[in-house]
């Protein structure tokens, strides 16, 4: 099986997180940040990914480190489970429409981490979560799961609409691009490594 399994502990953040690749959408999520755990509920749900994360951290300052912390281990969890990325599609792309929103997520597992971040929300907050942090949790998702990692809000004017269409995309994206291609011989690279 797929797995990758992370434990993070600093003076900010405490997480056990473990990553199934081939789940079938399961959750098991204790962050302390509600609208996080429905983006990642959601994610899981449309990557068919397996997903327990218990984290605690220092919300009463702000979600800022928890967020962060989270996306980190995600990250490195998902590059543990994938190895050396032999017979991966390695290339994913995901539309995913929600109501007024359109959002897209393209990703390419090449081990080399760049983010393309295109999308303003209208809102600075959703409840209590500041919109600001999809940036922060999709940059440090790329950067430790090294992956090239493109998200694009093509329109949209509810906030929770179109974050969420951007974490579903993330999910269908993500499930492409880790898929096992039966016609890839060894790494999907000309290069014979990623």
């Amino acid at each position: 099986m797929r797995v990758g399994t992370v434990e993070r502990v600093t003076y900010e953040t405490a997480i056990s997180l473990t990553f199934h690749v081939d789940g079938t959408g399961k959750t098991e999520l204790n962050t302390g940040v509600p609208f996080l755990e429905h983006m990642l509920d959601l994610f899981a749900k449309h990557g068919q990914f397996d997903l327990q994360i218990k984290a605690k951290g220092d919300t009463l300052v702000d979600d800022h480190h928890t967020v962060e912390d989270i996306a980190i281990c995600l990250g490195q969890a998902l590059r543990e489970a994938l190895g050396d990325k032999r017979g991966i599609r390695r290339y994913g792309n995901a539309f995913v429409p929600m109501d007024e929103s359109l959002g897209q997520v393209v990703i390419d597992l090449s081990n080399r981490p760049h983010l393309e971040f295109r999308a303003e929300f209208p809102g600075a907050q959703v409840g209590t979560f500041a919109t600001e942090l999809v940036h922060e949790f999709f940059w440090k998702l790329a950067l430790e799961a090294r992956m090239n990692l493109h998200v694009i809000m093509h329109y949209g004017y509810n906030t929770h609409h179109m974050i969420e269409s951007l974490f579903k995309a993330l999910g269908r994206a993500l499930d492409e691009a880790t898929r096992i291609d039966p016609r890839v011989q060894g790494v999907p690279s000309s290069k014979g490594v990623l």
